[in-house]
């Protein structure tokens, strides 16, 4: 099985726990288009297709890897949604 850059996977986690709080607040067309995009992302990128999935799955992967372990900056890919 093919496992995220653990970087990248924090990020993505991070931005879809802003983007998700945004939407609580905001309840608009931008803010649920930019949910949708980053909870497919995170589906995606965890090889699930829910975000409960997804979020216990992005737990797991990074719990089995240390904090410390150092960043990619070359191979990161930046998220943009």
């Amino acid at each position: 099985m093919l496992m995220a850059n653990p970087a990248t996977l924090r990020k993505l986690v991070k931005r879809y726990e802003a983007v998700r709080s945004a939407h609580a607040r905001l309840r608009t067309s931008e803010s649920s288009r930019r949910l949708e995009d980053v909870s497919y992302t995170l589906c995606v990128t965890t090889g699930t297709r829910t975000v409960p999935d997804a979020l216990i799955a992005a737990e797991t992967q990074l719990r089995a890897v240390p904090s410390t372990v150092p960043v990619a900056s070359l191979s990161e890919v930046e998220l943009t949604a």
